[in-house]
C-alpha cells in the first residue's frame, strides 16, 4: 500500500513537472512568434496576390532624430527652414513664407514598397485661412527647393500631395464665378502625381490637370494622429488615409499602370505662403513587398522602366474645363452641328441650281 501511494506521489510530481516545462516552452514559442511578427509581417494586396513585408531601417525616418542633418552618416538630409525636435521633423513653422524638406540619402531599389507617413498639421490659423500643404515624394532628383509644396517643378517621379489651401477656388471667386457640382473638391484635399520631368504642376488649379486622383481629409488641428499609406505594388499606386482616429485605413485612389523606375530618393516637403500652418513629420516607414508573381507577371515586368508613366493617362484625366459640359450639352452640340451641315449642303444645291440655270441661259 505504501509503495503504490509512493509511486502515485512520484507521477503527480512527474506530471507536474512536465507541466512547468511545458508552459516554459510554450512561453518561449509565444515570444519567438511574436518576435518573428515584429520583423516580418503577411498581408494581402487588393488584388488577391500575397505579400509579406519588411521594414527597411535604411530609407524609414523614426524616433528618435539622430544626427539627421549634421552628420553624413544619417541616411536623412534636412532643407530649407526644416528642424528636428524630440518629437517630430518640423518641415515648416507656423510662419509666413517658409520652406522645408527631409530627404533620403539612400536610392530605393525596390520593385515593391509600401510607405506609412505619421504627420501632423496644424497652427492657428481658421478655416481657408492656413496653407500651404506638404508632400510625400518619390523622385529622381533630390534637394531642390521650388513652388511645389518646397519641391522643384517639372519633377521626374512620385508626388503624393496634402494640400490645404484651394488656390482655384479663390480664384475663381475673385473672378466671380463658381465649381459645377461635378468638379467642386472639399480641401484639405490629397491628391497625386506622376511627373516625367516636363509635366509642370499647375498651383492656380491645385495640380487638377494631372492629377492621377484623390480624395478630401480633415486634417488639420485633430487631437488624434493621421496617417498617409502609399502602395506601389505590381505597377499598381494606392493611397490611403487614417485621419478619423479609428485607427482604420479609407480609400483615397486606386490607380493601375503606373510605371516608377527603380534607384529613386524618398522625401517629404512643405512650404507656407502669406497664409502658414506647422507641417510636422512624426515619422516615415518604409516596407519592402515580397509579391509571388506567375510566369507570365514576370515576362511582362522584365523590361526595365527608365522614365515614370501611367498606361491609359488620358482615359484617367476627367474633362475639367470650367464650365464643363453635361451630356445633354454635348448631344444638342451634336445636334446643331448636324443641322448645321445640312443647312450648308441645301444652301450649297440650291445656288449651285441656280448657277446652272444661268448658266443655260446664256446660249440661247
Amino acid at each position: 500500500m505504501a509503495a503504490t501511494m509512493k509511486e502515485s506521489t512520484a507521477k503527480r510530481r512527474t506530471t507536474f513537472s512536465d507541466i512547468i516545462c511545458n508552459r516554459t516552452i510554450a512561453k518561449n514559442m509565444y515570444w519567438v512568434f511574436i518576435s518573428i511578427l515584429c520583423t516580418t509581417s503577411r498581408c494581402w494586396g487588393d488584388d488577391g496576390h500575397e505579400m509579406e513585408e519588411f521594414l527597411k531601417r535604411e530609407h524609414s525616418l523614426t524616433k528618435p532624430y539622430q544626427a539627421i542633418g549634421s552628420s553624413s552618416s544619417s541616411h536623412w538630409e534636412l532643407m530649407g527652414d526644416a528642424m528636428v525636435t524630440t518629437e517630430q521633423v518640423r518641415l515648416t513653422p507656423d510662419a509666413q513664407s517658409k520652406q522645408g524638406a527631409v530627404w533620403s540619402r539612400i536610392p530605393c531599389h525596390l520593385k515593391d514598397w509600401e510607405i506609412q507617413v505619421h504627420f501632423k498639421i496644424h497652427g492657428q490659423g481658421k478655416k481657408n485661412l492656413n496653407g500651404d500643404g506638404l508632400a510625400v515624394w518619390y523622385t529622381k532628383e533630390r534637394m531642390q527647393k521650388g513652388p511645389v509644396f518646397g519641391n522643384a517643378d517639372f519633377f521626374t517621379g512620385l508626388g503624393v500631395f496634402v494640400d490645404t489651401y484651394p488656390n482655384e477656388e479663390k480664384h475663381l471667386e475673385a473672378q466671380k464665378r463658381r465649381y459645377t457640382p461635378r468638379t467642386q473638391r472639399i480641401f484639405p484635399y490629397v491628391l497625386a502625381m506622376v511627373g516625367n520631368g516636363s509635366l509642370s504642376y499647375d498651383h492656380e488649379r491645385d495640380g487638377r490637370p494631372t492629377e492621377l486622383g484623390g480624395c478630401s481629409g480633415m486634417v488639420r488641428n485633430l487631437k488624434h494622429d493621421t496617417f498617409l499609406f502609399i502602395r506601389y505594388v505590381r505597377r499598381r499606386l494606392t493611397v490611403m488615409i487614417d485621419i478619423d482616429g479609428q485607427h482604420e485605413w479609407r480609400d483615397c485612389l486606386d490607380v493601375p499602370g503606373v510605371r516608377l523606375p527603380e534607384g529613386y530618393y524618398f522625401g517629404a516637403s512643405a512650404v507656407t505662403g502669406d497664409l502658414s500652418d506647422n507641417h510636422d513629420l512624426v515619422s516615415l516607414k518604409l516596407y519592402q513587398l515580397t509579391v509571388l508573381r506567375n510566369k507570365q507577371e514576370l515576362e511582362e515586368e522584365e523590361e526595365e522602366i527608365l522614365i515614370p508613366s501611367v498606361d491609359n493617362l488620358e482615359l484617367l484625366k476627367i474633362d475639367d474645363s470650367e464650365e464643363g459640359m453635361s451630356a445633354v450639352a454635348i448631344f444638342f452640340t451634336v445636334l446643331f452641328s448636324l443641322l448645321g451641315c445640312i443647312l450648308l449642303v441645301v444652301i450649297a444645291l440650291i445656288l449651285y441650281s441656280h448657277w446652272n440655270e444661268n448658266s443655260r441661259k446664256r446660249f440661247y
